[in-house]
């Protein structure tokens, strides 16, 4: 699609509301900072652009949260690990697991996973914004931000109910794409015309019921491994992935195996593209699992995620950039606000394979990654943090974007309600709310937290 030409619009946009905290983006990230924000006393609106709050874990099926832990010490507290108690609660999930990750590739790592059914995410997901009084608008697109003198004052959006606008004293950008901040022209990279061909490849997720999960499992994982290569050999499979988790029952297969290179997420055309590719790759792949993997011999497509799976576009320059080696080793931040796990998990442009490791500790990142250079009224958290494209693949995971979320929601109230300035901030009172709350912000506090209660972790 080329456009040629353009109209000029005048518009009268409604103020529809006025918020002290607006957190863009109901995924893992913002899920967590509109409660973060609502229970340290501000007036929170929610917005999302899908009918269900989860993001990648509900709308885009990826039914497991990683990143909760580095090797078996737990990284995420707070708001974050209460999701998950209470996802549990709900029957959900049957707890942690240990799981090997991307088993069939030439480099798995063992892991500690927290697999769910997504269905029941998205009920706890209303549960706690409700619990904590914060106004949603799902099914709801952002269209820009408001700027006032150099600062971010709310934004625009758009629904079945036509163009409103949102007033705000912080907004958080939770968008992954940071929609917010590049919109208000925060300097960005990831989206260079020259790295179309070197982003990481999209995944659309699927979902098989009727499976032996216990009898696949059983394989051994060489087995697994030749089974993979065969289905990339004959054009089957599209990388060297088996790799599934299952609800509570171990029933179903939801299935993480498309993979769908040289798109660019930050283009609708292309986006689109990807949504076909990708349940073409399903076909496909399902073909295969039925007449070649034990386990699969009866199994029926049960659904496909409603978005495709999107590991990177673009991410924010801020006033510090995370890196491999800040992650490999160990540096301490004064203002760390959240703690990463890892894995690193970079999946190669073009290929079938991955690169996948775990960081030897558990690794602090700083305030100064989410807030951009001098664009006051917005933070951004997720995976559109300041990060190099080596660090973003260790800290992009759902578990992590809890933590970020946290600290971006009580940073942003503290700013909103007064009791911190943005230009003079107090990290310490943040760091002492996020305590207060259960947060996890040194490897010195997860070795405390796993040792004070330890999670029983069971096999896959």
């Amino acid at each position: 699609m080329t456009m040629n030409a353009s109209i000029v619009e005048t518009l009268d946009t409604p103020i529809a509301g006025t918020y002290d905290v607006i957190v863009a983006g109901g995924g893992a990230s913002g899920l967590v900072a509109a409660v973060a924000a609502a229970r340290a006393g501000a007036r929170v609106a929610l917005v999302e652009r899908a009918g269900c709050l989860g993001g990648t874990a509900t709308s885009g099926m990826v039914a497991q949260y990683v990143g909760m832990f580095n090797d078996t010490v737990r990284c995420v507290g707070g708001i974050g690990f209460e999701l998950t108690q209470r996802i549990q609660e709900a029957g959900g999930s049957d707890g942690f697991r240990s799981y090997i990750m991307a088993e069939a590739s030439a480099n798995p790592v063992t892991i500690i996973n927290f697999p769910f059914n997504p269905e029941i995410v998205k009920i706890v997901a209303d549960d706690m914004i409700r619990e904590a009084g914060i106004d949603v608008l799902l099914h709801t697109r952002v269209v820009r931000p408001l700027l006032e003198n150099g600062s971010v004052h709310g934004l625009v959006l758009e629904n079945v109910s036509g163009r409103q606008a949102l007033r705000s004293r912080m907004l958080v950008d939770a968008t992954g794409d940071a929609v917010i901040a590049a919109g208000a022209g925060v300097p960005c990279v990831g989206e260079e015309p020259e790295l179309r061909n070197e982003r990481q490849p999209l995944s659309l997720v699927f979902r098989m019921s009727n499976v032996d999960v216990r009898k696949f499992r059983a394989i051994p994982r060489d087995q697994k491994r030749a089974i993979a290569l065969e289905g990339l050999r004959s054009g089957q499979l599209a990388w060297e992935s088996l790799s599934f988790c299952s609800t509570p029952g171990d029933t179903d297969a939801i299935c993480l195996m498309s993979r769908i290179h040289g798109i660019d997420a930050l283009n609708a055309s292309s986006l689109t593209r990807a949504e076909q590719i990708g349940r073409q790759q399903i076909k496909k792949i399902v073909a295969f699992l039925r007449a070649n993997v034990p386990g699969f011999e009866r199994s029926v497509l049960a659904g496909i995620a409603e978005r495709v799976g999107i590991r990177e576009t673009r991410r924010i320059v801020g006033r510090y950039t995370l890196t491999t080696e800040d992650i490999v080793g160990g540096r301490h931040f004064d203002d760390a606000i959240a703690l990463g796990a890892g894995p690193m998990d970079l999946h190669e442009a073009g290929g079938t394979g991955v690169d996948l490791w775990m960081p030897p500790a558990p690794f602090e990142i700083p305030l100064a990654c989410m807030l951009p250079q001098s664009l006051e009224g917005v933070i951004v958290t997720g995976r559109a943090i300041s990060a190099t494209r080596e660090a973003n693949g260790g800290a992009r995971h759902m578990g992590t974007a809890m933590c970020l979320g946290h600290a971006a929601g009580a940073y942003a109230a503290l700013v909103a309600t007064g009791q911190s300035d943005a230009k003079n901030f107090d990290v310490e009172k943040l760091r002492s709310l996020l305590h207060s709350q259960g947060a996890l912000l040194s490897a010195d506090d997860a070795r405390a937290a796993t040792k004070q209660s330890p999670v029983n972790a069971r096999p896959a």
